[in-house]
């Protein structure tokens, strides 16, 4: 008998396409009536304004549109995610990548295994402090060329760099895109609470750098040392120090246009294009090796890119089938007839099942909070931990959903299949998920505010 052999990425998400478009066959269409929230300039659900529609299921050519419609609502991330890529293939064209992963392995000899640990923490905390998602897919080149001098599986460079910043993006005190919304919404001061959040953050990357280093140490082989460089090492490690001397400035201005200046997708994008045009004038590979650099990294990334795409095209169908507000009415009202308790749960439950339809963190929160937060105003239960039942809900759910074009990207970008990524995170989301639902029913007993 033939083993199960899982579907390739872009068969699994087309399948999702063509659910989301059956579902609005099935499910009644809806919608809340919505408001400007002066809070955070978003505009937010009314409570209790659901109302039908009549029914606009998306048939076969509303499917094959969606693919477009998504990859154009995802434009500016598959732009950054083309241009990331080129710049870091021009880099890696320098030499640069391999000098300096060479000199940190001199450095860390007989300490290795400590770098996954540092690698995680350094991701973690840029998910913590901006929700670091798509971003990190412009550094798979680094990442692998890491992983494999080192001899730990390319798996790894997926774990301790996406995995690690969507751990600290779910547990954070500060993440604007999550809790920030989240508590702006349920008028709760900005970070209230934040040393309650940080000790299960800290718990949560003890968790996930644990599972982390096993995976690799127990699946580590020899470590790929690679041809020697073929012209002068005093000569090489002049440009190729340059290299990393602009890389390191583009970094530095990267996590600062992010965190201070507000920067969206377009200033990365820029930023990613001058990176990998000095560096290849500064590497010594002239204008034409510079293009032809980027061209080979437009080749290796474009599969990654488009999945993006894909991903959007999902809810561009649950959309277009005026189901989702659904799909949120189904799953919310049930929790007002529940114990406290068993509700804070509930609302877990509900936002990590919405996260699939809804792959936006923010969006969600926009979604579901205003209808949520006067449920447990209702019931008893302190808005904190609705805001906590969120953050786990949601957040964490970006490990494994499908629908998370970031996650799906990376995995193609380092060669890793779905199912792989599944038993490897699968059984650190269950101990996660076990920690959040400790959080929140402790945050009921302690009644946090």
């Amino acid at each position: 008998m033939k083993s199960f052999r899982f579907p390739h990425p872009l068969v699994l998400l087309t399948l999702f396409i063509m659910l989301a478009a059956a579902l609005s066959y099935v499910l009644p269409a809806g919608q809340f009536d919505r408001r400007l929230n002066a809070a955070t300039g978003r505009e937010v659900v009314v409570p209790g304004s659901y109302q039908r529609l009549p029914a606009t299921p998306v048939g076969p050519l509303g499917v094959a549109l969606a693919v477009p419609k998504g990859l154009l609502e995802a434009g500016a991330v598959v732009f950054l995610i083309f241009l990331a890529g080129g710049a870091f293939t021009v880099v890696d064209q320098t030499g640069a990548l391999r000098y300096g992963v060479d000199w940190l392995l001199r450095h860390a000899q007989g300490r290795e295994v400590l770098l996954i640990p540092l690698v995680c923490l350094l991701f973690a905390t840029m998910g913590a402090l901006e929700n670091m998602g798509e971003e990190i897919i412009a550094l798979v080149p680094v990442l692998l060329v890491l992983m494999r001098r080192l001899g730990y599986p390319v798996l790894t460079a997926v774990a301790a760099s996406l995995g690690a910043a969507v751990v600290g993006a779910a547990f954070s005190p500060i993440n604007p895109f999550q809790v920030g919304i989240a508590q702006k919404l349920a008028q709760l001061p900005l970070l209230s609470a934040a040393s309650y959040r940080l000790v299960f953050l800290g718990l949560a990357l003890l968790i996930w750098i644990a599972g982390t280093v096993r995976y690799a140490t127990r699946y580590r082989t020899a470590p790929d040392i690679g041809a020697p460089e073929a012209d002068d090492p005093a000569a090489g490690a002049g440009r190729h120090g340059l290299v990393l001397l602009l890389m390191l400035l583009a970094f530095s201005l990267f996590a600062y246009g992010v965190v201070s200046l507000g920067w969206d997708f377009d200033q990365m994008s820029a930023l990613f294009f001058v990176l990998g045009v000095g560096a290849g004038l500064l590497g010594g590979l002239g204008f034409t090796g510079t293009a032809e650099g980027f061209v080979t990294g437009f080749r290796d990334i474009a599969f990654s890119a488009i999945l993006i795409g894909f991903a959007r095209a999902i809810f561009v169908v649950l959309e277009q089938g005026h189901i989702v507000d659904t799909i949120v009415q189904g799953l919310a009202t049930p929790l007002a007839h529940l114990p406290v308790a068993l509700a804070a749960l509930g609302m877990m439950g509900v936002q990590t099942a919405l996260h699939l339809p809804v792959p936006s963190v923010s969006g969600q929160a926009v979604l579901t909070m205003p209808l949520l937060v006067p449920l447990s105003d209702l019931i008893g239960l302190p808005r904190q931990v609705t805001v906590l039942a969120y953050q786990y809900g949601a957040g964490m759910t970006d490990l494994l959903t499908p629908t998370n074009g970031a996650l799906m990207a990376m995995l193609a970008a380092c060669g890793v299949r779905y199912d792989q990524w599944l038993r490897f995170a699968g059984p650190l989301y269950g101990l996660l998920l076990a920690l959040g639902a400790a959080s929140v029913l402790l945050g009921i007993w302690l009644n946090i505010a």
